[in-house]
């Protein structure tokens, strides 16, 4: 057999891969990308319907529990998104973006003890590299709050 030249190699290698468009991974992406887009255009309500509808298909997934709990959130539905953040939680326990969601729900409602608990768990280890790896933009934000709530509890 030839041998291939550097370049047909090099080629070879790097050829995309193509998931079929009624693949579940394929679906739950448009889902969670079409309800993030809903939300970022105003239609918070119309974005957690998408997520809502893609859950009914996929209960069991951590991403999708975690996305409408971080949408909840937006809106200022703090107990709901604190309850999806628990649910996402049980699936996936060291889910960087469910922990920060969490830890905000927890905190908006007045419990603080209970946020920094949640919010410490970001400092280092899994779930610290969880949201590093989906939203590392959330990690400074996470640990001011964190910082915010220890403070205060300082003074109390």
């Amino acid at each position: 057999m030839p041998a291939l030249s550097t370049t047909r190699r090099a080629n070879a290698a790097h050829r995309p891969v193509t998931l079929p468009a009624n693949d579940p991974a394929v679906l739950l992406a448009k889902a969670r990308n079409a309800a993030f887009a809903e939300a970022a255009r105003g239609n918070l309500g119309q974005g957690l319907g998408l997520l809502y509808d893609a859950l009914q298909d996929e209960p069991m997934s951590h991403e999708l529990l975690s996305d409408m709990a971080a949408l909840l959130l937006a809106a200022g539905r703090l107990a709901h998104a604190a309850a999806y953040a628990q649910r996402a939680l049980k699936l996936c326990t060291q889910h960087g973006p469910s922990l920060y969601t969490l830890g905000f729900a927890l905190s908006g409602q007045g419990q603080e003890d209970h946020a920094i608990g949640v919010l410490s768990e970001l400092t280092d280890g899994v779930a610290r590299a969880s949201l590093q790896a989906e939203a590392p933009e959330l990690l400074p934000v996470a640990m001011i709050e964190l910082n915010r709530l220890l403070k205060a509890r300082d003074a109390r």
